[in-house]
């Protein structure tokens, strides 16, 4: 018999029959067997194909990054339908977008969003509302997800989807217009669950922590990892109450700890004030934005027995390059090379290669590459690039990077992020890492601002570390000794806080809106 998955929703019916008791998910106050989630999951697909849900439709999961969101992943695919999973704190507008543009048929919520969803489910009456019941009513034409779960068996529908249909629609971020539905199939989440899983080592004595939104990659991938390897998944709404996840993380002693820079910041100013240590943890991981190199020594202390991994990746493609702990201490500011069974390639502007040293667009091979954008032809001809093989297409990362002789890529900048200074090509990135150079630095952002002689002018955003102090010509001062003066910031802006994305990311386009009125009048050193 071939145990090989077939469709996403075979790893979980596969560690259900192997472990059906042992520990899936902790979420807050709940604790999950694989058991109680293939349940769980079996009888949503039931009521999903109940409401008319057939092979391929969308199912909306509009819910907090808790345990029925992530159950709910797995009830949408075993009823045959696509899941578009939308982070808890998306606005009105977004979600009415989301919900349109991927035509969906059932939308999956909780009550406490109903201020949210309510409005646009009563402007869409094809749409099916289930949503978890609270001690209130639920709005009106709204169905009572826990009573259409009490009248469903705990079987999975017959299954009729192949590798090649759609399993999940991934909307990006959107902080650069209306958000894209990035089409990912069965076949391309297989294949980059098992990458990752095999370059990581996950196996069934693992308990992963995350705090990630479910709706992002990066953490829509701690649990399939879970899943895939029969581990367990340790999953926190956010880091809100960073003391309770703390104590979490030593609890349940978790081996896998996966997050980003912004939160690796916040952890090393709170281990400044009291240290933090988590011996238990084996496996350090970083994706989604640049971690810069001056966080790993601190890391290494609040992380004594852990190997980092960092990694590069994005929507797209879910991961592309990782450097394994091995060689991070030779090349630390390196993300590696490409996952198992992927390529990757480094083309300049006449799409040829590039030597080592120079910078380049990077272009990604393999199976994991999107099907396309939902809806949007256009911007799908846009990234996904005729191969130089029959038939075959490369997904244009837009990014920037160089590679050196021994194979290694470097990430300069994301390609529309390059600031161009006194005819001079400045890589926010290096800007970003001459600032953190500076022990009481804990966020640093760097954007170009227009500048009527400059073109774009160097704006470095910086936010300091409690209870420490930093000047305006320290900050310029530690970048004049570590890069050409074209790079150096002309503007230096002392922040209270960096605004982010909803995943959590900083984001240079909601940092120049927010402070643009500072920059356009006269700075005052300070």
């Amino acid at each position: 018999m071939n145990t090989t998955p077939r469709l996403l929703q075979d790893i979980l019916l596969a560690t259900v029959a192997r472990h059906p008791e042992r520990t899936a998910l902790v979420a807050g106050d709940e604790r999950l067997s694989y058991r109680e989630v293939a349940d769980y999951a079996c009888r949503l697909a039931q009521a999903l194909r109940a409401r008319g849900v057939e092979r391929g439709d969308r199912v909306v999961i509009f819910m907090d990054n808790g345990w029925r969101c992530a159950a709910s992943i797995f009830g949408v695919l075993l009823a045959g339908g696509v899941f578009v999973t939308v982070n808890a704190q998306t606005k009105r507008d977004k979600l009415a977008f989301i919900l349109r543009d991927a035509g969906a048929r059932v939308l999956l919520a909780e009550p406490h969003l109903a201020r949210v969803f309510g409005p646009v489910a009563e402007q869409s009456p094809a749409l099916r509302v289930l949503c978890a019941p609270d001690a209130g009513a639920l709005p009106a034409g709204v169905d009572n997800l826990d009573e259409a779960l009490d009248e469903a068996p705990a079987t999975p529908p017959p299954q009729s989807a192949i590798t090649l249909d759609l399993a999940a629609l991934l909307y990006t971020s959107g902080t650069t217009g209306e958000p894209k539905g990035v089409m990912h199939t069965h076949q391309s989440l297989l294949f980059v669950l098992d990458s990752i899983n095999e370059y990581l080592g996950f196996t069934g004595e693992d308990r992963l922590f995350s705090a990630l939104p479910l709706n992002f990659g990066y953490g829509l991938f701690q649990w399939l990892s879970a899943v895939r390897a029969g581990a367990m998944l340790v999953l926190e709404r956010s880091f809100t109450y960073p003391a309770q996840v703390f104590n979490r993380m030593r609890d349940e002693a978790v081996t896998s700890f996966a997050s980003v820079p912004t939160v690796y910041a916040m952890m090393l100013a709170q281990d400044a004030k009291q240290p933090l240590r988590f011996p238990s943890v084996r496996l350090l991981t970083n994706a989604a934005a640049a971690l810069p190199v001056e966080f790993i020594p601190g890391l290494r202390r609040l992380f004594p027995n852990a190997g980092l991994y960092k990694m590069y990746g994005q929507t797209e493609c879910i991961r592309s390059a990782y450097l394994e702990p091995a060689r991070a201490e030779a090349k630390p500011e390196s993300v590696g090379r490409a996952i198992p069974g992927t390529e990757l390639l480094l083309l300049g502007e006449d799409r040829r290669p590039v030597a080592p040293g120079e910078v380049g667009t990077l272009y990604v091979r393999g199976p994991h590459v999107m099907r396309g954008y939902w809806n949007q032809p256009e911007k799908t001809a846009e990234v996904l690039a005729p191969s130089p093989l029959p038939g075959e297409f490369l997904l244009k990362s837009g990014d920037l990077f160089r590679q050196d002789a021994d194979g290694d890529f470097y990430f300069v900048s994301r390609g529309d992020e390059i600031i161009k200074s006194r005819g001079e090509k400045v890589s926010p990135t290096e800007v970003e890492n001459a600032i953190y150079s500076l022990p009481a630095v804990r966020e640093a952002v760097v954007a170009g601002f227009p500048d009527p002689l400059l073109g774009k002018a160097v704006c470095a955003f910086v936010t300091l570390r409690e209870g420490d102090k930093l000047s305006v010509q320290q900050i310029k001062r530690a970048c004049s000794e570590r890069l050409e003066n074209y790079m150096v910031p002309k503007h230096v802006l002392l922040v209270s806080e960096l605004p982010r994305t909803e995943n959590g990311k900083l984001s240079r386009k909601l940092i120049l809106e927010r402070y643009s009125a500072l920059l356009a009048e006269p700075i005052r050193p300070n």
